[in-house]
């Protein structure tokens, strides 16, 4: 008798919370919260297309694996001593970044998965609707209007936090984009990005994700949005394998982020 969760299970789990055939789903998984599987995430990731079907679409939020923040000065540019050993970004090559647990990494190295052009707010994506829904990934502002989330609340997409923590659900940078508040953090960055002609070097600029977006809101708000959302009815709770998971509509949960942010008390 083994411990092991088959994939199987994995896939009446996934239904069972909500998850039905040819649904657009971003995915944030806490692998290890799920249980042994044989093939580990490789099994859940089979399982989730295994609901999803050819027509279904399952999304990660990739980021972009590289730790040069530390040395940009103050107006995020990278200084030239340290831009030779810096690696361009190269939407076809580019891992996703480690702290984001090993879920978009292992999606990223499944055959026909593509990735948006965007660094750090990039997105993989495999399914009928992938190719779409990583199309034309603004640079600038990448959690806004031209970006894979707001083509996920378009699509009436879905957000799975598969053991994930609350505070970890990235479709809330876009609602941060969308509240209409003033002061916004507002962050710049120089990237190297790889081009047929050599590595080309560019500003990007956006609102702070590393931080809430205004300084007046708690470290951990996401969590409290999702908790109210929750709450009022919105989402699905279940378990998957051994992990505790939730289930939220895409559009719903963003409308609901924009109203709680600009209800708050910020200056």
């Amino acid at each position: 008798m083994t411990d092991f969760i088959a994939r199987e299970r994995l896939a009446e789990d996934i239904a069972a919370i909500g998850v039905r055939h040819g649904d657009t789903v971003m995915v944030h998984a806490a692998i290890s919260r799920v249980g042994r599987m044989v093939e580990g995430p490789d099994t859940l990731i089979a399982a989730l297309f295994d609901v999803l079907g050819a027509e279904g679409t399952l999304v990660g939020y990739a980021d972009w694996n590289t730790d040069y923040e530390d040395v940009v000065d103050a107006d995020g540019r990278v200084p030239a001593e340290w831009r030779a050993g810096i690696l361009p970004f190269d939407p076809a090559s580019a891992r996703a970044i480690r702290h984001n647990g090993s879920f978009p990494e292992f999606l990223r190295g499944w055959p026909g998965t593509v990735r948006s052009a965007n660094p750090g707010a990039g997105v993989v994506a495999r399914g009928a609707r992938a190719a779409w829904l990583t199309a034309d990934h603004a640079i600038d502002y990448g959690y806004g209007p031209a970006s894979p989330f707001a083509k996920l609340v378009d699509a009436e997409g879905k957000v799975l936090m598969l053991g994930a923590p609350r505070d970890t659900v990235t479709l809330l940078h876009h609602a941060e984009h969308l509240a209409d508040i003033p002061g916004k953090r507002i962050k710049r960055l120089e990237v190297p990005f790889a081009r047929p002609a050599g590595t080309e070097w560019r500003i990007i600029e956006e609102f702070d994700t590393g931080d809430p977006v205004h300084v007046d809101l708690a470290e951990d708000y996401f969590a409290a949005i999702v908790d109210d959302f929750v709450a009022t009815g919105g989402g699905r709770e279940g378990l998957i394998g051994k992990a505790p998971s939730l289930l939220l509509e895409a559009a719903p949960l963003v409308a609901f982020a924009v109203r709680w942010i600009e209800r708050q008390d910020l200056a």
